[in-house]
């Protein structure tokens, strides 16, 4: 059974940092494509960053320069470092994979919010 357990996230005033964690199990991790994605409230999801399992990244226009996207395949952990956090990046932010025989798996979610 596959599971995805995201954590790390909480209030943070503009400008502050945080970081997400997301711990897989049940998948052939170091395989896997991760993807952080996000939805705020009244708006559709969004991919925010994904890592494939070569390592290559991608980022939304939006995050690019502030949000950063890594992995630990020992760990089978995906990491986002989030900074310079902005009102606007509150959502709850999910953990996604992307096994080899492309099945897709989510996490249940953690909410960020960013408020003075």
């Amino acid at each position: 059974q596959v599971q995805l357990v995201e954590s790390g996230g909480g209030s943070v005033q503009p400008g502050g940092s945080l970081r997400l964690s997301c711990s897989a199990s049940g998948i052939e991790f170091s395989r896997t494509i991760m993807a952080w994605y996000r939805q705020a409230p009244g708006k559709q999801r969004e991919v925010v960053a994904t890592l494939a399992s070569a390592g290559s990244t991608n980022y939304a226009d939006t995050v690019k320069g502030r949000f950063a996207v890594s992995r630990d395949n020992a760990r089978n952990t995906v990491y986002l470092q989030m900074n310079s956090l902005k009102p606007e990046d509150t959502a709850v932010y999910y953990c996604n994979a992307l096994d080899s025989r492309h099945m897709n798996f989510w996490g249940q979610g953690t909410q960020v919010t960013v408020s003075s």
